[in-house]
This record gives structure tokens, C-alpha cells and sequence, in this order.
């Protein structure tokens, strides 16, 4: 669905950008997000100089800081 909006360059490249992703397959989103997910892994390691499990386990803490657990992941008191 595309959104009548005002003739801008910006507007344009977004609704540009909106159809060629709708028009991708969810196994190529999900490659696309996977692929971006190990190219975050690989420069956190190159910055820090750490090695791949520490570069995932600070990108997993960062993923939950400020985060509650959900009611259904509590223990049940």
C-alpha cells in the first residue's frame, strides 16, 4: 500500500524503498537481518578487540538493558 504524500525526494525514496521490500520474499528479509545482525558482531570485534562470544554476549546484554521480562517468563510466585 502506498501513502499519497506530498512530491518530495525523500517521500519518493520511501515509498521506493517500501515497494522493493514488499516485493522481497521473508526468507530474503531474514537473510538480509541476519547478515546485518553477524556485520554488528564482526565490527563490535574489530573495535573492541575482543573475540565472537564476547561481541555477542555484549550484543545480547545491550539487546535487554531496560527490558522486563514479560508476565509469562516470570516465576510464578
Amino acid at each position: 500500500m502506498v501513502v499519497m504524500r506530498k512530491p518530495s525526494v525523500a517521500n519518493g525514496l520511501r515509498d521506493e524503498l517500501v515497494m522493493r521490500d514488499l516485493a522481497r520474499t521473508p526468507e530474503q528479509r531474514v537473510a538480509d537481518a541476519l547478515a546485518l545482525g553477524e556485520q554488528s558482531i564482526v565490527a563490535y570485534m574489530t573495535a573492541h578487540g575482543v573475540g565472537r562470544a564476547s561481541a555477542r554476549a555484549f550484543m545480547e546484554e545491550m539487546r535487554a538493558a531496560g527490558r522486563k521480562p514479560s508476565r509469562a517468563a516470570r516465576p510464578r510466585q
